[in-house]
């Protein structure tokens, strides 16, 4: 986590426990840094004017103005238990670890009850994806830069492979990582369970649509899920009104 990302994390954990405070021990743990890197950061909060403050003594903390809180989120029981069997799914993310406490410290009544039901029936196997290498897929994703990948493919043979990402395709639980293929010359997929290694780089990569790698693959009739469509309207660049 970059300290950019950190920052806002900070500012996140805070807002979630407002109006109540957090120790440094506590946010040290739950960013995984050390307390010093908590306490050299929330000074630079304060000095650029974000409404953090220290409470000293037994029972202190820091807290953050409860005017920078969000309006409270009413999930339903059943909203809860999707959220939660989602998030269970990206199991060993830090991401996914930080998202759900926000989540969960927003949750009520039947809602904490539904998702902390579904949860304890909830177990998973140790994923055969490397978190650095999701970390990795998402960042050139978020940045479109060029990727290098270590791929094993289905008879087993290792290859080194340069690509430019275009998108994630899911189905039957399974990830992959669509791209164009430098090293094949051709539209890819690569399971990213099969990735035994990634790495980013700073070279920006030649954008590409995803359907139209998809297209004449098994895959070519997959659509944007309509669970994301929100989010999807939510950032889609706006229309100019007609005369």
């Amino acid at each position: 986590m970059n300290r950019t990302a950190r920052l806002y994390a900070l500012v996140e954990e805070l807002r979630a426990a407002a109006p109540r405070s957090l120790t440094v021990a506590s946010l040290a743990a739950r960013l995984e840094v050390s307390t010093r890197t908590v306490q050299r950061d929330l000074q630079a909060l304060m000095e650029a004017g974000v409404p953090v403050r220290t409470t000293p003594g037994r029972g202190g903390g820091w807290s953050i103005d409860p005017a920078m809180t969000l309006p409270p989120l009413h999930f339903t029981p059943e909203e809860a238990s999707v959220l939660a069997a989602a998030l269970a799914g990206a199991d060993g993310s830090h991401a996914a670890r930080t998202a759900f406490q926000k989540i969960a410290a927003v949750l009520n009544g039947p809602a904490t009850a539904a998702a902390a039901g579904l949860a304890a029936r909830i177990v998973t196997l140790p994923s055969r994806t490397d978190a650095q290498v999701r970390a990795a897929v998402h960042q050139a994703l978020d940045t479109n830069t060029v990727l290098r990948l270590t791929y094993t493919d289905a008879s087993g043979r290792q290859s080194e492979r340069v690509v430019e990402p275009a998108g994630l395709l899911t189905t039957d639980g399974r990830w992959y990582l669509i791209a164009w293929c430098r090293t094949r010359h051709a539209g890819r997929g690569f399971r990213l369970d099969r990735i035994t290694a990634a790495m980013t780089t700073s070279e920006h990569a030649q954008s590409h649509d995803l359907g139209e790698l998809l297209r004449g693959s098994a895959a070519a009739d997959a659509t944007r899920s309509e669970t994301l469509n929100p989010l999807n309207a939510a950032t889609a660049p706006s229309r100019p009104q007609g005369d």
